[in-house]
């Protein structure tokens, strides 16, 4: 074929690309979606997905198989995530310790949280309570703020280890109330409980699942929660901002691809979510989690994930916390 030959008809290929890539997107999905959890079965981020996969599977029209792949603090599986090819078969469901925390804490991350993925829809919110020993002279968040100060040095918080959200949430309630609290890392928050029902330790920072039951049933005492404003999850507890005005530190939950995925297919995956985090039944489920509902649009949730990392690298920075 003679060049002058060659150019319409790699034209006309061309064209007939561009023609059919629309018609590919508006068909999609037409095979199950993997959809994967960073995280062990049976925690909060995998409960999350199962509770969500039925409904979107549904309003994207194809199955969305959960495929767990917990390993080095949720990094393992977002790494697979972020190495998939970007066609939309492969979703990642992920948390503030993979994209806003661990990136900040680990310089040797297999990816790069901005740069390898897409960034769907913030599909949920988990704030923290702020718990204290019934022995405690403090019946509110301004009077365990004065109680500390009056006491530097002598008081102290249990965490569920170093680099966790809530070793992070205590440090930076420190940082904005200018105290001095000494850290107690526990191997979980489940195993400072019966020291904190005793007294030994004097705060902790525990998720609504594990924490309020101890409140509800007598044993400790709730002064604040972590959002923003006040949560249906945690009714009568009021936010510590009310105190210290911007103190906000939420475990968020979140739906990516990885880089590169086709506009179409975001708006496609970003519509169902918002869709399935209307349905009532999905909302009871998440409350009974501990789990606000959020959705939005992909920009919305960039914006957020900008704004958490800023936040939680000065944390970390200024106040020298590491994973040792």
């Amino acid at each position: 074929m003679k060049r002058q030959d060659l150019i319409p008809t790699l034209l006309a290929m061309f064209m007939a690309f561009v023609c059919l890539n629309p018609a590919h997107a508006q068909s999609y999905p037409t095979k199950p979606v993997r959809l994967i959890v960073p995280f062990p079965a049976g925690g909060a981020t995998d409960l999350f997905a199962r509770t969500l996969s039925q409904k979107l599977g549904e309003k994207m029209g194809a199955a969305l198989v959960v495929e767990n792949r917990p390993g080095a603090g949720g990094t393992l599986g977002s790494d697979l995530a972020a190495k998939a090819l970007p066609d939309g078969y492969t979703l990642l469901l992920s948390t503030s310790s993979t994209h806003s925390i661990g990136p900040n804490l680990n310089p040797r991350m297999p990816y790069d949280a901005v740069r390898d993925f897409t960034p769907i829809s913030q599909v949920g919110n988990a704030p923290s309570i702020m718990l204290v020993p019934n022995s405690s002279p403090a019946k509110t968040v301004r009077e365990w703020i004065d109680y500390a100060k009056k006491n530097p040095g002598r008081l102290n918080y249990a965490s569920s280890g170093n680099g966790t959200i809530v070793q992070l949430t205590a440090e930076l309630f420190k940082a904005q109330a200018e105290l001095f609290v000494v850290h107690i890392p526990y191997k979980g928050t489940a195993l400072a409980i019966p020291d904190l029902v005793s007294g030994k330790v004097d705060v902790l920072f525990d998720s609504l699942p594990t924490g309020l039951p101890h409140v509800r049933d007598g044993r400790l005492r709730a002064l604040g929660v972590t959002s923003l404003k006040a949560t249906p999850l945690a009714p009568g507890v009021p936010p510590i901002a009310d105190v210290l005005p911007g103190y906000e530190s939420t475990t968020w939950f979140g739906l990516f691809g990885p880089r590169g995925l086709p506009p179409e297919v975001v708006s496609r995956v970003n519509t169902a979510a918002n869709q399935v985090l209307q349905d009532p039944e999905v909302i009871d489920k998440l409350q009974r989690f501990g789990i606000e509902p959020v959705g939005g649009t992909p920009a919305q949730f960039t914006a957020m994930l900008a704004k958490e990392s800023a936040k939680w690298k000065k944390t970390i920075t200024e106040r020298k916390i590491t994973l040792d």
